[in-house]
């Protein structure tokens, strides 16, 4: 009894020391993590501006301020700007989690301490994913899992996270490829309590393919101010509404889950079929010759899709996102067209529009777009 006393009582001196230690470094802002191999740190909010320095998957950081889509990030080794796709606000679960293992060289002792009363569960986002017996790519493979499979998170160490698996195995996973969902007192914690938006729809045990547009050597859209890579802002914008899905109970496919991959139009219809899907959703930003501005979704069957696309739009109008909606409208396009189930493609601004591709770019409007689909879906059910 008084060992184990003692062993908490260390743990709680060093998660003490590792946010003083933090806290040095930035006093304000909120805690993100880094979803990037490489990340370059640069002098200004620009993509041509100075790098000043490089910050790793795994990398906590404290954000003071956003400006279209880049953010102020600073921790004990460096100070300056990046994109902010490849950043992730983190929970107050993981926080404790990633400070224990980093101060105390991830021993078993203080990590059972810190799960103890709070727990993160993650769900697979890639097709497939392995599980290697450490935490790296040197490791050997003791298992795979696939997209939706849940694990319960064990530790955390630079990038990689110690899994255990349904089936009881365990293993390390990289954390780019999981979506982090934590619990506390063995309830789920959720965004849906807190942005479900009065929707009553259920989305338990429903399966949706998010599908994001474009992909690998096609690039969508330039943004004409900011240069804005719409491949890019399609799969990020994506991965927030996976994220607000799977925390309302449902099981999401997706069709690309980096900006390497570029499954052919009809690979995304037939994973639709294949997955058993019962919603279909395609993201997309837009593009005008005029300075077209606000959303737009998109169907082709009258009777299958346009009550989904009425359904979201209605929510993207409602949201305060700070752009209007433009309604929804017929589209001829493989993925509606080839499409058994339900489906619709959400165009969420014009990158050819200096305002639109301004506020688009950030986490916020992201974040609330993805909540609006949501809602959206759910109302679809209701």
């Amino acid at each position: 009894m008084r060992a184990f006393m003692l062993t908490v009582f260390v743990v709680c001196v060093v998660v003490s020391l590792t946010w003083s230690s933090f806290g040095a470094a930035g006093t304000t802002g909120t805690l993100y993590k880094v979803y990037a191999d490489s990340l370059n740190v640069r002098s200004e909010p620009a993509k041509g501006a100075e790098v000043v320095g490089k910050l790793n998957s795994g990398d906590l950081v404290r954000v003071t301020k956003e400006t279209h889509g880049w953010m102020n990030v600073t921790n004990e080794h460096v100070t300056g700007w990046v994109a902010g796709y490849y950043l992730k606000k983190v929970n107050g679960a993981a926080v404790q989690t990633a400070a224990v293992t980093t101060a105390s060289g991830s021993s078993k002792a203080s990590t059972a301490a810190a799960v103890s009363t709070s727990r993160t569960n993650a769900t697979v986002t890639a097709d497939t994913l392995r599980v290697r017996s450490g935490p790296g790519l040197g490791y050997r493979v003791v298992t795979g899992v696939k997209k939706g499979d849940l694990l319960i998170v064990l530790e955390s160490r630079e990038g990689w996270l110690k899994i255990r698996t349904e089936a009881k195995e365990e293993g390390w996973v990289s954390a780019d490829y999981v979506a982090l969902t934590s619990t506390s007192a063995g309830l789920a914690v959720t965004t849906a309590s807190i942005s479900g938006g009065g929707s009553t729809g259920s989305l338990s045990g429903r399966t949706i393919v998010v599908d994001p547009g474009h992909g690998g050597s096609d690039p969508g859209m330039i943004g004409t101010t900011y240069e804005t890579v719409e491949k890019e802002i399609n799969l990020s914008t994506s991965m927030y509404l996976a994220e607000e899905l799977r925390a309302r109970g449902a099981k999401v496919v997706m069709t690309r889950t980096s900006d390497d991959g570029k499954p052919s139009l009809a690979e995304r219809v037939r994973l639709a079929s294949t997955s058993g899907a019962s919603a279909f959703v395609s993201i997309h930003y837009n593009s005008s010759p005029k300075q077209t501005s606000g959303t737009l979704t998109f169907y082709y069957s009258k009777d299958k899709d346009e009550p989904l696309a009425r359904a979201i739009e209605t929510r993207l109008g409602q949201a305060d996102t700070g752009i209007k909606s433009n309604g929804i409208a017929f589209g001829d396009y493989h993925v509606l067209r080839e499409n058994a189930v339900p489906s619709a493609l959400v165009e969420l601004g014009f990158l050819t529009n200096e305002r639109d591709e301004a506020q688009v770019r950030t986490t916020s409007y992201q974040r609330k777009a993805a909540a609006a689909i949501a809602d959206g879906l759910q109302d679809y059910w209701k």
